[in-house]
């Protein structure tokens, strides 16, 4: 019964928030209705997420979340890149980065830890993901700081941006390699690889198929949400900092938070992990890479890799925070509770800018 009342509201929200884009309604009333539509198909994404986590383990069905999630985002930022909205895609790219590493991880922790008193994860994964996460901050912080200095020309800023996000793609790549083929039995996890004795929802091929046309209704969702922000911050006086780091960003990581937050409840805090820090890393390492990339073959200005003082802050206080309470591997609901306050005090001081 409660499967089909979802199944339901799926469909229709996804039709009315289809319907309000095409028709024009009144922009608010297309945020509320996208919005929605959102936590619906986020959730079926997390359906079909496990569904193929059951048959391909749980670490790389953490991947395939954090990379499905991101998904939407990507193609979003693509757009925004080619207008020219630089400023707004760092800054989705920031809220992305502390929305997962404080808001995903955080509630994920916070709800896991309400059922189960501790819960448990590979130490040595927990250590590597720290490592890559201080490597993330050492890639956006390094250009920040050597830009300013003197002769330092237009040139040699695009020259080390490009640089260094061929060395971010390079490093993720072979974090790939490293830790799903040569390194894979060294980082896995025993809580993530069992099944509880649970069946799947679907079959693998169908799992598969069902995991591509979420992902596909996400993307026209965030698309159709996105599309009415400008109007909703103007109406309500959102700053363009504030939705990209935070509104735009609680959007694209809906897939993730709905994700991460019933595997922890399930005990499988592992993989809630993966996909909370698994996708900032795709982020700060991947992502925001390909787009610098993909702006210096678009024509027109090249974006650079330069974030802003503020945008750097939260992330650095982020990584900081996130590695505290990640780095012995194991997790209690106290814990989640202090990332959500940090990303409360960050919320309150990008809308205060």
């Amino acid at each position: 019964m409660r499967q089909n009342l979802f199944y339901g509201g799926l469909i229709v929200m996804f039709a009315l928030s289809a319907i309000g884009h095409f028709a024009h309604w009144d922009m608010t009333v297309q945020f509320i209705i996208s919005a929605i539509a959102v936590v619906f198909v986020a959730g079926f994404l997390g359906k079909a997420t496990e569904s193929v986590a059951h048959y391909a383990g749980q670490r790389l069905g953490g991947f395939l979340n954090a990379t499905f999630g991101n998904a939407a985002e990507l193609i979003i930022a693509i757009f925004l890149v080619k207008e020219g909205l630089f400023d707004t895609v760092k800054a989705s790219i920031t809220g992305s980065i502390i929305g997962n590493l404080l808001l995903v991880l955080g509630l994920s922790l916070l709800a896991g830890g309400i059922k189960f008193k501790q819960q448990f994860f590979n130490n040595q994964l927990a250590e590597h993901n720290a490592t890559l996460m201080i490597m993330a901050v050492i890639g956006l912080f390094v250009p920040a700081v050597f830009v300013g200095a003197e002769h330092f020309t237009l040139n040699k800023d695009h020259f080390l941006s490009i640089t260094v996000a061929c060395i971010l793609i390079v490093s993720y790549i072979l974090w790939l390699v490293f830790s799903m083929i040569t390194h894979k039995d060294v980082l896995a996890d025993k809580e993530m690889n069992a099944d509880h004795g649970e069946e799947p929802a679907w079959s693998k091929g169908l799992s598969i198929i069902l995991l591509l046309v979420a992902t596909v209704m996400v993307a026209f969702v965030s698309e159709w949400l996105v599309h009415t922000l400008d109007s909703f911050s103007d109406k309500f006086g959102l700053s363009e900092l504030f939705v990209g780091a935070f509104v735009i960003a609680i959007i694209g990581n809906a897939a993730e938070h709905s994700a991460a937050v019933m595997l922890a409840m399930k005990n499988k805090i592992g993989a809630a992990v993966e996909i909370a820090i698994g996708s900032s890393l795709q982020i700060a390492l991947f992502v925001a890479p390909v787009l610098i990339l993909l702006s210096t073959v678009m024509g027109g200005q090249t974006m650079d890799i330069i974030f802003s003082p503020i945008e750097l802050t939260a992330i650095g206080v982020s990584v900081f925070i996130a590695k505290s309470v990640s780095r012995d591997g194991t997790t209690n609901w106290y814990e989640g509770f202090l990332l959500l306050m940090v990303y409360v005090i960050l919320g309150v001081a990008f809308y205060l800018v």
